[in-house]
């Protein structure tokens, strides 16, 4: 709290009615003798026919006062609050005041307006200014004649696409998202090895254009990037075309307003885009994986701008893939997978399971290449109109992943001499897919019989990639 004066302290603005209204209370606790300051947001001649008015136009006072209506009555003895009074209530401001008469001419109750010190973007700026706020991030100057956007794209902070520009009020907003302190380092951010702290996290949060809600999940999804097993260095360092993909579960996802359904691994869902964004962008500016250097990708995919989406647990008769990888159900989950693109799978006429299973076995036959084995893993994104056709049969998700088992072996009259299968020391009888190396999710919409295949990094597996998948810390949340 600012320090006062001993005696009374108001705080008003003209542009707020019951200000207006209560200004002849103000004159009457003035003739009454009492030592009364008053500080006015906006303008310094207001109450009008009053002197000794006190500016608060930079709004110091309102913000270590922890004003947020106006009017607010404070009583102050030996500079410390011992009482206030919020909007008009006369019952209020007669027992602060001792006044018998004190506005008696008003109405009983007038509900005050907003100060101007809690109005979007003021507060952060405020609590930039006057607070102790712990940002320890390099301060850049931007000179007026600077364009914000341009200045990011040329000092090599953006992906390609504009980035909100991160100021210290929008990094401070970021940060109310997450209760971890902004010095908290997460992990070692490679290729560079540079320690990535959350207030890191929050500047490139800001970049990406997530909101602060969303910064449970992004930190997740950073803390699971950092795992060993993932080899974010080595999907970095590939000329292959993966990025990491983010499947969310679990209640934060439904909070935030992520997309599981229609067109969930395309545009238009904030939540989807930028979470995804924000890592890419940490690899960026943190850890410096950028095109062209350690980011040695001969194609690249889309994706690699960001590829996060959710899975629709709503009305799913499925074990979501948080629960089959360990969780419980009700935790929220960030599942990070080396992926390329998306590979559509077209299936409107399969009306039986082992029908649609044998066309999801030929999809995912061709990754990579379709001779190639237990070189490459899989996201296989099932749609409710899909899987209404294994649900209606009786088949879960494990039903479903033994029969893929059994139609992904390899037999050996399929293999190409151009291969050298013998060379790779391949068994003739070889399963497409390691050992927990397909993921199956549900996602889309309603309406479409088509599926689609995420296909992995060669390097997928002990000596590559491994998906991980990394619980929302509980300090974020409570499930």
């Amino acid at each position: 709290m600012n320090n006062l004066s001993d005696g009374y302290a108001v705080f008003v603005k003209r542009d707020c009615a019951t200000c207006v209204l209560v200004s002849p209370v103000l004159a009457e606790m003035r003739a009454a003798g009492l030592p009364l300051t008053i500080y006015t947001q906006d303008d310094p001649t207001f109450p009008d026919g009053m002197d000794d008015i006190t500016s608060d136009l930079s709004l110091e006072a309102a913000f270590h006062n922890d004003i947020e209506t106006v009017p607010t009555l404070l009583r102050i003895e030996g500079g410390k609050e011992k009482a206030r009074a919020v909007g008009w209530v006369r019952d209020e401001w007669l027992d602060l005041s001792q006044l018998p008469d004190i506005g008696s001419g008003l109405p009983a109750m007038r509900p005050g307006c907003g100060s101007k010190s809690v109005e979007p973007g003021i507060a952060e700026r405020l609590a930039v200014e006057f607070g102790n706020v712990p940002i320890t991030s390099r301060r850049i100057e931007i000179s007026e004649i600077e364009d914000d956007a341009e200045a990011c794209y040329d000092r090599g902070w953006t992906d390609g696409l504009p980035v909100v520009p991160p100021t210290r009020e929008r990094v401070w907003r970021m940060l109310q998202g997450t209760n971890r302190a902004p010095d908290e380092v997460v992990g070692i951010m490679p290729p560079d090895l540079v320690e990535c702290t959350v207030e890191k996290v929050a500047v490139n949060a800001v970049m990406a254009g997530c909101k602060p809600e969303y910064m449970p999940l992004v930190l997740a999804a950073v803390e699971g990037a950092l795992q060993d097993e993932f080899c974010l260095h080595g999907l970095l360092a590939t000329t292959w075309f993966s990025g990491p993909v983010l499947v969310v579960n679990g209640p934060e996802a439904r909070r935030v307003g992520m997309n599981a359904k229609g067109n969930a691994m395309g545009q238009g869902n904030r939540a989807n885009a930028t979470i995804g964004r924000a890592l890419q962008l940490i690899v960026r500016n943190v850890g410096g994986g950028r095109p062209g250097e350690v980011d040695r990708s001969c194609l690249g995919n889309p994706g690699k701008y960001t590829f996060c989406f959710a899975e629709d647990e709503e009305g799913s008769a499925w074990d979501s893939l948080a629960v089959e990888r360990g969780f419980d159900a009700t935790a929220s989950t960030v599942t990070l997978f080396a992926g390329d693109g998306v590979q559509p799978i077209f299936d409107q006429r399969s009306r039986q399971p082992e029908d649609l299973a044998r066309t999801f076995s030929l999809c995912l036959r061709s990754i990579n290449h379709p001779e190639m084995a237990m070189i490459g893993d899989a996201i296989l994104v099932v749609s409710p109109e899909h899987e209404r056709v294994f649900r209606e049969a009786g088949w879960d998700k494990a039903r479903l992943r033994a029969e893929l088992d059994e139609l992904l072996l390899m037999p050996e009259a399929d293999s190409d001499p151009s291969l050298s299968r013998k060379d790779m020391k391949m068994p003739t009888r070889a399963s497409k897919m390691r050992p927990g190396g397909l993921l199956i999710v549900r996602a889309g919409g309603g309406a479409g019989m088509f599926s689609a295949v995420i296909g992995g990094w060669v390097a997928s597996g002990e000596k590559g990639s491994i998906p991980v998948t990394q619980k929302v810390s509980s300090r974020e949340v409570s499930e």
